[in-house]
């Protein structure tokens, strides 16, 4: 199951459609483009599992360069769009990079890399050229369109968000397996959400991120469509559903939200009768909002939880959430563990560490130490994230460990304030922390990004703090709120509480990371 197999049989057919330019990729042209790029790579001394660095906006390139990659038995790292010159140097160089591909919307970026980077042999650029630079169009004219002799399976070396500290490469291995093997991705994708030839997925996030990366890969290996949008736009979203009869997609619920306060009359003219699956992950959805999309689409709207990592998959259906609200399903993988902080199993109902159990080992690049420090004496592996099961094995999560708030010696989990002020019709977006407080250790702080700038102030304040009393404990209600034009918010829908939390907690000692 690759590109291959589908450019013999059916080459005309679109693999990929940008949504904005209207650029299409055929199959028997991703097929021959990809077999270039894999022999550039292989030109350069390039062999299985060396590493080739992407930092690219989303565009046609992007699964022609990952493709060329896969099938070469490389690693690629898909790196954000959004990184500063040490961010970016930091992760081409820990990966071990021997080549980058970089965009020239990137360009800024392209000088700093030179010091950050000393084991590139080889630095390319889409669309234009700077110093340094060569252009990746004109490097790949000259290469032949076949595939190379030594294909073999690759894989992702995926860095996480870094919204709690330092990126974190996951490595899985390569073993040299021959190209067009059945995933695992793929049977889920098959059993799971219906995915096959007639998939017509609609990716609205970058490609980048994990889930959107690899899931439109796998829509490539089952001979689908992927239509990619440049950038997500809640009305022009709808649009293209209708658009391209779009069967699949996948969201995070901050794009649910941005929806859901649309005018009614936009939500209601949008013809959705194409779509069988909407998949969402990334992020914790608040239950009324998954609610109302459930009211608005139909039981079609899958979530699950998992991490770059893949050591863990935790499923559910509409009708099974409607059953377990605020759930995100049971674990594909096997049996999940709630543990305290000295590592004893904690009963139904009680909140603690995630832990899984049965799924794949996998290790952080570089970094023994955060590899050990994941992991219990039994194997079992963890993401970090706190939650809780139910009596049926059904999981809940909480918030991850590092967002705890400890306030006057209760431990506080942002995330459910956080949902109650999403649903505030004022209210655009919003973070929830801990700053310091003399008495308490900590209070709750809330930073909102008004939906009307203008709306900022005093009587904003009051209001949004009389709302949660309305529905929370006084103990997780904030204690004060700043309000500011727009928050830090990855474009995966992650958001960096980390920058925000580091402003209040200059200048005092903290244990938070």
């Amino acid at each position: 199951m690759h590109p291959g197999v589908h450019a013999a049989t059916d080459p005309d057919k679109p693999a990929t459609i940008m949504a904005g330019s209207g650029e299409v990729v055929t199959y028997g042209q991703l097929e021959a483009r990809s077999n270039q790029v894999a022999h550039l790579l292989r030109s350069l001394g390039l062999g299985w599992r060396d590493v080739v660095a992407v930092c690219l906006g989303n565009s046609a390139r992007y699964h022609e360069v990952c493709w060329g990659a896969q099938r070469s038995g490389l690693y690629y790292t898909a790196a954000s769009t959004r990184l500063t010159p040490g961010e970016l140097g930091f992760i081409v160089d820990d990966c071990g990079a021997k080549v980058l591909v970089l965009d020239v919307e990137q360009r800024h970026l392209a000088a700093s890399l030179a010091d950050r980077a000393p084991n590139l042999v080889a630095r390319y650029m889409v669309g234009g050229t700077v110093d340094g630079y060569e252009s990746l169009e004109a490097a790949l004219a000259a290469q032949p369109t076949t595939p190379v002799a030594d294909e073999a399976e690759g894989a992702d070396l995926l860095y996480s968000s870094g919204t709690t500290g330092r990126p974190k490469g996951v490595k899985p291995p390569i073993k040299g397996k021959p190209l067009g093997e059945l995933t695992g991705l793929v049977l889920l994708c098959q059993g799971l959400y219906g995915f096959d030839q007639d998939t017509r997925y609609l990716s609205p996030a970058p490609l980048y991120h994990a889930a959107p990366l690899r899931f439109s890969l796998t829509t490539h290996r089952l001979g689908g469509t992927v239509v990619v949008m440049e950038h997500f736009d809640p009305v022009r979203y709808l649009q293209l559903i209708e658009e391209h009869a779009v069967t699949h997609t996948q969201l995070v619920p901050t794009m649910f939200v941005r929806m859901l306060k649309l005018d009614p009359a936009v939500r209601q003219a949008a013809d959705l009768s194409s779509l069988r699956c909407a998949i969402h992950a990334a992020a914790p959805c608040p239950v009324a909002v998954k609610e109302q999309m459930i009211d608005w689409w139909g039981p079609i709207i899958h979530e699950y939880y998992a991490g770059t990592e893949g050591n863990g998959f935790c499923a559910i259906s509409s009708e099974e959430w409607l059953a377990h609200k605020g759930s995100v399903g049971r674990n594909l993988l096997g049996p999940v563990h709630i543990l305290d902080d000295d590592g004893n199993e904690l009963a139904p109902g009680r909140e603690g560490t995630i832990y899984f159990e049965g799924g794949p080992r996998f290790e952080y690049h570089n970094d023994p130490q955060k590899t050990a420090a994941n992991l219990t004496d039994q194997g079992w592996s963890t993401l970090g994230d706190i939650g809780r099961l139910d009596d049926e094995g059904y999981l809940y999560l909480t918030d991850r460990k590092a967002n705890m708030i400890i306030s006057g010696g209760v431990n506080v989990y942002p995330q459910e304030t956080e949902n109650v002020l999403t649903l505030h019709p004022k209210v655009a977006d919003v973070a929830v922390f801990g700053v310091p407080d003399e008495d308490l250790g900590e209070q709750v702080k809330a930073v909102v990004q008004p939906v009307e700038g203008g709306a900022a102030g005093p009587a904003l304040e009051e209001e949004l703090i009389a709302y949660c009393r309305e529905l929370l404990s006084p103990v997780k209600c904030p204690r004060s709120i700043d309000f500011r034009s727009e928050l830090p918010r990855h474009p995966t829908g992650k958001l960096y509480k980390r920058l925000l939390r580091d402003e209040y907690w200059e200048g005092h000692e903290s244990k938070l990371v």
